[in-house]
């Protein structure tokens, strides 16, 4: 049996935990992630299901539109700011966590970079790693 997926924000108030696997892992470097991050990318783990997902506390959440002209919302702790995970109108199963956001970041194994089309020079990612100008098709 897989351990669960846990974690939350840096200050306790929100806590999750997720009793299913990532269905993908990514690095992507579009504006509204490096704007969150603060620095040329997020990091992010997503999940297929709402359903394996247990949240507690209570998150404060905006809404961005994305290239794809669909909204993803952002969640975060509104007594110290971090990000804690997104979802998304057009795939509302659909859970992402940051990857900072864990307990135990090292399960964090990305798999591919994405909207590498607005990556900065200076924002050095695994170069092994498959790269998208954007978002892959599902």
């Amino acid at each position: 049996m897989n351990l669960p997926y846990t974690g939350g924000c840096a200050c306790g108030a929100i806590r999750y935990h997720i009793s299913d696997e990532p269905i993908f892992m990514n690095d992507c470097q579009c504006k509204d992630c490096q704007k969150m991050s603060g620095t040329g990318h997020g990091s992010y783990l997503t999940f297929p299901s709402r359903a394996a997902i247990k949240l507690e506390g209570k998150a404060n959440h905006f809404d961005m539109i994305g290239d794809s002209g669909n909204t993803k919302t952002s969640s975060f702790c509104s007594k110290c700011g971090s990000p804690v995970y997104m979802t998304f109108a057009a795939m509302p199963t659909l859970f992402t966590v940051h990857a900072t956001s864990l307990d135990d970041p090292s399960r964090y194994k990305p798999q591919a970079v994405t909207y590498v089309i607005r990556g900065f020079s200076w924002d050095h990612l695994d170069p092994t790693l498959p790269k998208f100008e954007k978002m892959p098709k599902t």
